[in-house]
């Protein structure tokens, strides 16, 4: 590994706005370590600066460990400049109803929060050492569903990303003690697997009167994780193409 080259860890890797994350900074000559519960990308085996995929439970705290030792080993003791806590779940019924406080399993919340909250925070706390070596960055991905009753999302995905929005705050004034900069991405109506023809609904709310593209997305997860924003903590910048201000 070149010293000199950046280093990002980045969860939820294998599709969607993870998988256009990690193919940003790959594009940009960062190394890359990614995990999920699927299989590594085809598309990232031949690049010399990816350096490995890691299958990970993140719904399990030993399999978090075990991801958190493996990629300690990868590092070999070298900083981390960046962790993207992208994995997250969005559980429905099988008739695609939305999940809300009144019918949703309890035990589905649990692993709701298991991985879009608790994950992040074992993730951050695993890696704060090398992160501070680096003086590097962690960028938690949050949702718009976060802070507004959304139609489709059910309830333990909005409140799991309010909780996580909250937790980017704590973290931000925690980690500054380590010259560790928090910040958290909250998507809108983003075109990945999560989203059914029944979205194509929420259009007229967006000012930009289009869905976005996971590399929207990626493209400011990049930004909170370069030295463009070394003085940026604490913040949550929304890409949701003005839908969050109605």
């Amino acid at each position: 590994m070149n010293e000199d080259i950046k280093t990002v860890i980045i969860t939820g890797a294998s599709r969607g706005i993870g998988f256009a994350t990690a193919q940003l900074f790959l594009e940009r000559g960062w190394q890359v370590i990614t995990c999920a519960r699927g299989d590594v990308p085809a598309e990232f085996v031949d690049n010399d600066n990816w350096l490995a995929h890691i299958p990970t439970d993140l719904a399990d705290a030993d399999s978090v460990q075990a991801f958190i030792q493996q990629a300690s080993k990868v590092l070999e003791g070298r900083p981390l400049n960046a962790l993207v806590n992208n994995a997250g779940l969005s559980p429905k019924t099988p008739f695609k109803e939305r999940l809300g406080c009144l019918n949703g399993d309890l035990d589905a919340w649990r692993e709701v929060f298991e991985i879009n909250f608790f994950a992040s925070l074992r993730l951050s706390r695993g890696f704060a050492s090398a992160l501070h070596n680096a003086k590097g960055a962690i960028v938690n991905i949050t949702s718009i569903a976060g802070h507004y009753i959304h139609p489709f999302a059910g309830s333990a995905y909005s409140i799991s990303k309010a909780a996580l929005s909250a937790m980017t705050r704590e973290m931000a004034g925690e980690f500054a003690a380590l010259d560790v900069r928090v910040n958290a991405v909250a998507p809108g109506e983003i075109e990945t697997s999560m989203i059914q023809p029944e979205y194509e609904a929420l259009i007229p709310r967006i000012p930009l009167d289009r869905m976005g593209a996971p590399r929207d997305v990626a493209s400011t997860i990049y930004y909170l994780c370069s030295d463009d924003s070394n003085y940026v903590t604490g913040t949550e910048i929304w890409v949701t193409g003005g839908q969050h201000m109605y």
